[in-house]
């Protein structure tokens, strides 16, 4: 490896007849076209043009030159970044009113978000602006929230739904069983109750008989309990947490 720049000049020399064999000024300092279809000068365009797209500070290693960014750390060639974003608008289509998960996008896909004119970003997922949020008043949720204590299954639930209710946090997950949001406040306030019952402790028994529930129920809300610090486990118990009363 050398420190070259374009400009550089260079000498060749055979060492063994100590000839000078020719000399030359460095062009491209790391082609990317093979050497029947490059075409190098000392534009940088050209070397923008050739990759397409390249990181501002590469640029500047490459060429010496600095440019502004297009989209985040990222220069593009003329074209590139309309059509990077014609394809994540036909993406986003293609995914329907849930929208797409950002996580689907690469990088410069996410950088080029803040130029894609028509698409806002929802709960982690893209989609169309002004559409209806689909989540909205979604019958999982109410029924979550009719039954707080002894929530039903997600099943027959569409599975991507799911995971952009929990996201949204309209839904919370914990071990495997799905509660709705206002669970938290009625959990403490039995949590409180009990404590106020039982001022060195409570059991997971003791809370599922106070909330009318099962141990499939139960174990979990104790579980978030102390997960959030409302409640702390001392060994078969649940004593005050540090955010009890917060």
């Amino acid at each position: 490896p050398l420190p070259l720049l374009p400009g550089d000049r260079f000498v060749l020399r055979e060492s063994g007849r100590s000839e000078t064999v020719g000399g030359g000024e460095i062009l491209d300092v790391a082609p990317v076209l093979t050497a029947n279809k490059a075409r190098p000068d000392r534009s940088v365009d050209r070397v923008i043009d050739e990759r397409g797209w390249i990181d501002a500070d590469e640029l500047e290693l490459l060429t010496g030159e600095r440019r502004r960014a297009t989209i985040g750390r990222w220069i593009a060639a003329p074209g590139k970044l309309d059509a990077m974003l014609a394809n994540i608008r036909a993406k986003v289509d293609a995914a329907g009113s849930l929208g797409l998960d950002v996580a689907a996008l690469d990088e410069r896909e996410r950088d080029a978000l803040a130029r894609a004119d028509g698409l806002e970003l929802v709960a982690g997922r893209i989609r169309v602006a002004a559409v209806v949020d689909p989540l909205a008043n979604h019958p999982f949720v109410g029924a979550l929230a009719s039954s707080l204590f002894t929530p039903p299954g997600a099943d027959g639930v569409d599975r991507a739904e799911l995971r952009a209710l929990v996201q949204g946090g309209l839904v919370i997950e914990q071990d495997g069983v799905w509660f709705h949001p206002d669970v938290v406040g009625a959990a403490t306030q039995v949590a409180k109750d009990l404590l106020a019952e039982n001022p060195d402790g409570f059991t997971v028994a003791q809370f599922r008989d106070k909330v009318g529930a099962t141990r499939k129920h139960a174990l979990p809300l104790v579980s978030l309990l102390d997960q959030r610090g409302i409640t702390r486990r001392r060994e078969d118990f649940r004593i005050p947490g540090p955010r009890l009363n917060s």
